[in-house]
Formats: C-alpha cells, sequence, structure tokens
C-alpha cells in the first residue's frame, strides 16, 4: 500500500497494494499494523453503509466534541467524489477543503480525522460507500455546513444535485462557531 498525504495535516489517501489474477482479486482493506504506523486508529466503534443514487449529495456532516468522529471511507460499488473540510480554528488551512475521487475500480481509502466536515457526491447509480468510524453516532452531537457554501466553493462540478431537506438546512460557514 502507498499513503499519500495533503496540503492539509491530517488528511490521507491510502492506496492499496492489489493482487489480482484470472481468479479475481485480493486487497487488504484494513490493518492495524499498517495503518497505526500513519495514525490512523487501531480500534473503530461503528461501521456504516450508505446506497445513493446518481448525483445524491450527502454532507457536509460532523460530530461535535465529545463524540467526535474520525472516519475511514471507501467506495465498494460505483464511485463518488469525497471531500473534507477543515474545521479546527487552529489550522492554517481552516476552511479549506480536500476533493478526491474513490471508485471501486481505484479501491482508494480515505483518512478524515476528527476536525473535518465531510460529504460526498454520487457519481454513479447505485454506490455502496462504507465508513469505519471512530465514534459510535449521537443524534445531539450531530451538525454540519451547507454543501455549497459560498465562502468554502466546493467544485463539486455539479448544478442540482439531490439533496436531503435536513442538508439544505445546514449552516453556512460565515455563521458558523467550529467546536473544534
Amino acid at each position: 500500500m502507498t499513503v499519500d498525504r495533503f496540503e492539509i495535516e491530517g488528511l490521507l489517501l491510502i492506496k492499496p497494494a492489489v493482487f489480482s489474477d484470472e481468479r479475481g482479486l485480493f486487497y487488504e482493506t484494513y490493518s492495524s499494523n499498517k495503518y497505526s504506523a500513519y495514525g490512523i486508529p487501531t480500534s473503530f466503534m461503528q461501521d456504516n453503509e450508505s446506497i445513493s443514487k446518481k448525483n445524491v449529495l450527502r454532507g457536509l456532516h460532523f460530530q461535535s466534541p465529545p463524540h467526535d468522529q474520525g472516519k475511514l471511507v471507501r467506495v465498494i460499488k460505483g464511485a463518488a467524489i469525497d471531500v473534507a473540510v477543515d474545521i479546527r480554528k487552529q489550522s492554517p488551512t481552516y476552511g479549506k477543503y480536500i476533493m478526491v475521487e474513490l471508485s471501486e475500480e481505484n479501491k482508494f481509502q480515505f483518512w478524515i480525522p476528527s476536525g473535518f466536515a465531510h460529504g460526498f457526491l454520487s457519481l454513479t447509480d447505485e454506490t455502496i460507500f462504507s465508513y469505519k468510524c471512530t465514534n459510535l453516532y449521537n443524534k445531539e452531537s450531530e451538525s454540519g455546513l451547507l454543501w455549497n457554501d459560498k465562502d468554502i466553493n466546493i467544485q463539486w462540478n455539479i448544478e442540482n444535485p439531490i439533496v436531503s431537506e435536513k442538508d439544505i438546512q445546514l449552516a453556512p460557514f460565515n455563521s458558523f462557531n467550529s467546536p473544534f
């Protein structure tokens, strides 16, 4: 496996070693020894999976401390544009984002530590998105930022995504008081 770092500290793109032959393929989706060497936790509290139609946009979500979550995400089937926005107030990259493509073809994983808002856009029908979370879901701690916020200015490259009513109501960045 190889691991790419970004200009925003903490975010990692994991590219697994894939072994294939005439029978099919094999690759590791998590190894505590290998992943911990990059600061990825060895213990996860909850696994989640979502299935989305093409052009569904989910996010930008996070949970506030003490129920904050780090997420190790990947696409099992289909493809998605995945985005992490730095919401750590003391970070030099506060309000900046990183965008990656995750797909069943590339098999990449994206490590998003606590202190980031997270969202994704499904590029195919039946995109299966998998999350390994470092903390349990807590409804009272859930929050988020508006997916099309003009200050963050994420280049989703879509005019009319399918967005939940809840996500349309999320806060704009200029009125946001980060708990991180």
